[in-house]
C-alpha cells in the first residue's frame, strides 16, 4: 500500500511543486470535457488498495474545478483506492458558511455533503473562511493555516522595524492576534459598515497605527475593496507604509485595478489559487507558497503522524 498524489486541472503548478516536494510522481490520469463541457476523467494508473491524495482548489471557476473535484473522487473510489484524501488548498462556497437573512442556503454545508457522497475519507484544507466548516463534515478534517509561511516571510522582511498587525474588520480579530502574538506586535481593528454585498465603508481604526509599518492581515481578497478602504484609512492615520498578507487570493472583478491604484506598498498571497498573468504582471502582488506546508502535511497523514505541529 503505497501514497500517490493526483491533480485536477485547477492547479496543477501547485500539485506539481508538492510532488516534487515529497519526491512522487503525479499519477498519470485524463481529467477532460466532453463537446457539452461534462467532466470525464479516466485514471491511467492502477490505484487499488493506494493511499490517494487528490489535489484541486475549487476556486473561478467555481463550479467546474467542484465537479472536476467530485467526478474524480467517484472515480477513485469505484477504482478501490484503499483511502481518498480531497487535498483542497481553497474551499469554494466557505463564505456561504450560515443564513444571513431568510431564504438563503448554507452552501459550505452542501459542498460537505457533496464531497463526502462522492466518496473522500477525508479532507485537507487551507484557510477556511470559517473555522466551524469543519464541522460540516463527518469525515475526518485537517484546516491547515498559512500563517507560518506568511509570518517567516514578515520577519525576514520587517526585522528590526516597527509593526503593527491590523484587523481589516471586526470579524478578523482572532486571526491578527494571531499574527501579532507571534511577530510580538500590537494589534489594530479597521471597524467599517458594509451597506451591501461587495461594498464596504470603512468608519474608524481601533488603536494606535501613526509612525509604523501597518500589515494587513486575511483569509480572501476577493474584489480588494476592503483591503485599499482600509490600507487608506491607515494612512490617514499616521502609517508609514501599509501591506497586506492574505491567504487565499481571489482576485475578482477589479481586484487588480484597486491595488495598482491603491496606497498599499505590497499584498502577499499564496499560491492555494493558480497566480493568473494578471497577477504575476502586477508589481504590487508577490506569491509565496504553501507547497511544503501541504506536501508535510500529506506526508503525516499516511504516515499517520501528527499534523498539528504544522500550526506553530
Amino acid at each position: 500500500m503505497g501514497m500517490k498524489i493526483l491533480t485536477g486541472n485547477s492547479n496543477q503548478e501547485l500539485a506539481e511543486a508538492i510532488a516534487a516536494y515529497l519526491n512522487l510522481p503525479i499519477t498519470k490520469a485524463d481529467i477532460k470535457r466532453f463537446s457539452d463541457e461534462e467532466v470525464f476523467v479516466e485514471i491511467h494508473e492502477n490505484v487499488r488498495g493506494e493511499d490517494v491524495f487528490l489535489i484541486q482548489p475549487t476556486n473561478y471557476p467555481a463550479n467546474d474545478n467542484m465537479m472536476e473535484l467530485l467526478v474524480t473522487i467517484d472515480a477513485l473510489r469505484r477504482a478501490s483506492a484503499r483511502r481518498i484524501t480531497a487535498v483542497i488548498p481553497y474551499y469554494g462556497y466557505a463564505r456561504q458558511d450560515r443564513k444571513p437573512g431568510p431564504r438563503t442556503p448554507i452552501s459550505a454545508k452542501l459542498v460537505a455533503n457533496l464531497i463526502t457522497t462522492a466518496g473522500a475519507d477525508r479532507v485537507l484544507t487551507m484557510d477556511l473562511h470559517a473555522g466551524q466548516i469543519q464541522g460540516f463534515f463527518d469525515i475526518p478534517t485537517d484546516n491547515l493555516y498559512a500563517m507560518p509561511v506568511l509570518v517567516r516571510d514578515l520577519k525576514e522582511k520587517y526585522i528590526g522595524k516597527q509593526v503593527t498587525i491590523v484587523s481589516p474588520d471586526v470579524g478578523g480579530v482572532v486571526r491578527a492576534r494571531a499574527y501579532a502574538k507571534r511577530m510580538d506586535a500590537p494589534i489594530a481593528i479597521v471597524d467599517k459598515r458594509r451597506e451591501r454585498a461587495g461594498v464596504s465603508e470603512v468608519m474608524n481604526v481601533v488603536g494606535s497605527v501613526a509612525d509604523t509599518h501597518c500589515i494587513l492581515v486575511d483569509d480572501i481578497v476577493d474584489s480588494a475593496g476592503t483591503l485599499c478602504n482600509a490600507a487608506q484609512a491607515l494612512m490617514d492615520e499616521g502609517a508609514k507604509s501599509v501591506s497586506a498578507y492574505v491567504a487565499h487570493g481571489v482576485l475578482s472583478g477589479p481586484a487588480y485595478e484597486r491595488i495598482t491604484k491603491s496606497c498599499m506598498n505590497e499584498l502577499v498571497i499564496t499560491d492555494s489559487i493558480r497566480p493568473t498573468d494578471d497577477c504575476e504582471a502586477n508589481p504590487k502582488i508577490r506569491v509565496v507558497t504553501v507547497a511544503p506546508l501541504l506536501a508535510e502535511a500529506m506526508n503525516r497523514i499516511a504516515h499517520e503522524t501528527s499534523v498539528s505541529v504544522l500550526f506553530d
